[in-house]
């Protein structure tokens, strides 16, 4: 093999690798209980949120992928070229968010590992955190992220699909739905928490980052970048759709779920033992692979603006991993902290993507290229939608603890 052909096999497979880093830290726990709440909470209507949510996410991932990918900066830095300080704002509020989800993410690593074995979840917190921690233990530890997520990725697919499948879902009723749901006004609050567990805080920057890593930059790589950002985001809505139909299936039939662990509930009551176990293995997946997204991307967003953190990268992504675990196993009880990280992420959306769109305009990041007026039309029009929900859905983040 050629030492060109070496290079293109060793891109396709980064390539592959940052979409499903993207989707996987899409697919989280979080991702999975917030599905099964709101498909409790709002029926077949909640097909409408997913469809508006995919259209969205698209207009995100599309706009944010290109513009790193070109400039070859990693948002932080792009931020600051805007308007001095504010990449120090942005990195802290995505380190915090990316904190809080990776909270949760070590607690649905617990909650996995005691539906297969009955694990304690304070103990499956531990556990899963050091799981998380091997990982980064090598200094090369880019081709293992690559490949982990990406099996993970594809195993959750074939799982949830084929649960989906088990469940018989009405289907009729959520093809109507998607278009015309049920009291719509209703919808804003799931909208923004599910965009923001797609694309919002650190999801978004996570297949970026790892592509600017890898050297996967500029104009002349464009169209793999975009093809790369557009699987992540496949990859996470097909999972999002057969979850949903997983879920539907059991509500639709008039049982509750469970409010401990919504999603488990969901697999156990619509395809009973099997379906509860093989739950207990999309969720440690889900994690796990969350876990990594999230202390990657968190530490990646900082490591530009200090020189330590640069220098002992790896280091300070497993102090990240440990300190989300001994907070988990202290706290207990993660659904509700998920659904919430997802309203946190939704709330610093406006303010990445904003940024970035004014980036797209500026030759001294993106240089000569000509970044399409029709794609920041649409961000634009993102920005100002998030920007509204986001503040509509405060009010419901303080009701999550009532």
């Amino acid at each position: 093999m050629s030492e060109k052909e070496k290079t293109k096999k060793k891109n396709l497979s980064v390539l592959m690798g940052a979409a499903f880093l993207m989707a996987t830290s899409a697919i989280g726990p979080g991702f999975l209980t917030q599905s099964a709440t709101f498909t409790e909470t709002y029926g077949a209507s909640f097909a409408f949120v997913i469809l508006v949510t995919i259209i969205l996410t698209l207009i995100v991932q599309i706009n944010i992928w290109r513009i790193i990918g070109v400039s070859g900066m990693r948002g932080q830095d792009i931020a600051n070229k805007i308007l001095p300080g504010l990449g120090y704002f942005v990195a802290a509020l995505v380190a915090l968010g990316g904190l809080a989800f990776n909270i949760g993410n070590i607690g649905g690593a617990a909650l996995g590992l005691n539906v297969l074995f009955g694990i304690d979840v304070r103990f499956g917190a531990i556990l899963g955190g050091a799981i998380g921690i091997a990982v980064f233990v090598s200094k090369d530890s880019g081709p293992i992220i690559d490949k982990l997520t990406r099996y993970l990725g594809i195993l959750m697919l074939v799982l949830i699909g084929y649960v989906a499948i088990a469940n018989t879902p009405p289907i009729g009723e959520v093809l109507v739905k998607s278009v015309a749901p049920d009291n719509p006004r209703t919808l804003i609050f799931p909208i923004i928490t599910l965009l923001g567990g797609t694309v919002g805080g650190y999801i978004t920057f996570s297949g970026g980052h790892r592509l600017i890593d890898a050297g996967i930059t500029g104009k002349e790589n464009l169209n793999e970048i975009t093809n790369s950002s557009l699987m992540g985001i496949g990859v996470a809505s097909i999972v999002r759709i057969f979850l949903f139909l997983a879920i539907l299936g059991v509500v639709s039939r008039g049982m509750a779920l469970e409010a401990t662990n919504p999603a488990a509930s969901a697999f156990l009551l619509g395809s009973g033992n099997i379906g509860y176990k093989l739950f207990g293995i999309v969720l440690f997946s889900a994690a796990i692979s969350s876990v990594i997204g999230a202390a990657f991307t968190s530490v990646s967003f900082l490591k530009t603006l200090n020189k330590t953190i640069d220098k002992y990268e790896n280091y300070f992504i497993i102090g990240f991993i440990a300190t989300s675990s001994a907070i988990m196993a202290f706290i207990g009880q993660p659904a509700t902290l998920l659904v919430l990280a997802g309203s946190l992420n939704g709330l610093i959306l406006p303010i990445t993507l904003g940024s970035m769109l004014l980036a797209s305009r500026r030759k001294d990041i993106v240089g000569e290229y000509n970044h399409p007026t029709w794609l920041i039309v649409l961000g634009i029009i993102t920005v100002i939608l998030t920007a509204y929900g986001g503040w509509a859905s405060l009010k419901n983040i303080t009701n999550l603890f009532g």
